[in-house]
């Protein structure tokens, strides 16, 4: 009840106040949030602690007194749930990318941070848009599609784990096996050798093993069946192609293609003082699982198609080791950027020299 009359309190100051903008700068959590206000071009406010239902109250109460709610947090494990109900309250609203925001004293706590995201809001509304990056937010449907193919990365990455503990507890009985040794054929033939206790607990996680494959091959068909009519090349599999496409949401979201490369994370990083500039490592912004997806598209590419120019010299074999593998690199940055010209309609199959699959 406290907690009510504050937030009735601090709307009634703010609308007497005549502010016509306020700026909400949130560190959310999964039990609360941690917000700091700021009224027009004030300085940000100390931040306060409140719960996820009374922020929405107070923005509801601001907007519904005539003033103009922008809010930001930053994206993580808590979803987009927030920011559609901030929409949904009537607030200008945006995800932002995560980053360091202690600064130089090296000090971070909850209020520094819902301070330091308040400034940041203040100056993008401003029109300073270097100020933080904006975080696409998916629609319910679209974030939905992708939930499903995670769903299935993690079913495939928990059978293989509980398949390598299987090996483990064989090889502590002197039992080296290789392979899918919980496979039936393979199974029936191993526990004819064991001894009926090691068999009983093979049996258990032999059971989970194959749960866990089952529900992978169902959705791995679900998702398949999703890329049958797309205008994919030869060796980018069904699979691999549904992936990227929910993993992208929306592939004409991109205006250029240096917004492709860069979303991919697949640029090189830089660093540049005075007359000295050296050309580091891949930055690794943006999505992960779309960058591993493009490599492998790359390698089986070289294969499968090596008149495609991108990966014509890992298909000739003019590197080796490193050197290689950054070649496997700038042909996935490549491949990404025809990928989007081919999904929006900017290209073909036949003008980038590639089989259909």
């Amino acid at each position: 009840m406290n907690t009510k009359n504050n937030i009735g309190k601090q709307v009634k100051r703010v609308l007497e106040s005549k502010s016509a903008q306020v700026k909400l700068g949130i560190d959310q959590h999964a039990r609360d949030v941690v917000v700091s206000m700021q009224e027009d071009g004030s300085v940000p406010q100390r931040a306060q602690k409140m719960q996820a239902d009374d922020l929405l109250a107070l923005v509801r109460g601001l907007v519904g007194g005539g003033v103009k709610v922008f809010a930001c947090y930053e994206a993580g494990p808590c979803g987009y749930w927030l920011h559609r109900a901030l929409v949904a309250a009537g607030a200008t609203a945006y995800v932002i990318v995560p980053k360091p925001l202690g600064g130089a004293r090296q000090q971070k706590t909850d209020q520094l941070d819902a301070m330091a995201l308040c400034d940041a809001l203040d100056r993008y509304v401003r029109g300073n848009v270097k100020a933080f990056t904006v975080v696409t937010v998916p629609s319910e449907e679209a974030e939905q599609k992708r939930v499903r193919g995670r769903v299935r990365n993690q079913l495939q990455q928990e059978r293989g784990r509980m398949a390598a503990r299987g090996r483990s507890l064989l090889l502590s009985q002197g039992h080296h096996v290789e392979g899918i040794w919980w496979g039936r054929g393979k199974w029936e033939q191993l526990k004819e050798k064991l001894p009926a206790w090691l068999v009983s607990c093979l049996e258990e996680i032999r059971a989970l093993l194959l749960k866990a494959d089952e529900q992978e091959k169902a959705l791995r068909k679900e998702l398949e069946a999703d890329a049958e009519n797309a205008p994919r090349p030869k060796a980018i599999g069904a699979l691999t192609w549904t992936m990227l496409s929910r993993e992208l949401g929306d592939w004409s979201r991109f205006k250029n293609r240096r917004q492709v490369a860069g979303y991919t994370g697949l640029c090189a990083g830089v660093s540049q003082s005075g007359t000295h500039q050296r050309d580091g490592c891949i930055n690794r912004c943006g999505n992960p699982r779309v960058r591993a997806l493009l490599i492998e598209a790359v390698w089986r590419l070289s294969m499968w198609q090596p008149q495609y120019a991108p990966v014509k010299k890992l298909a000739d074999g003019i590197a080796r080791g490193a050197a290689r593998r950054k070649l496997a690199v700038a042909a996935a940055r490549r491949l990404a950027i025809d990928l989007w010209r081919l999904a929006t309609g900017k290209t073909t199959l036949e003008k980038l020299n590639l089989v259909p699959a």
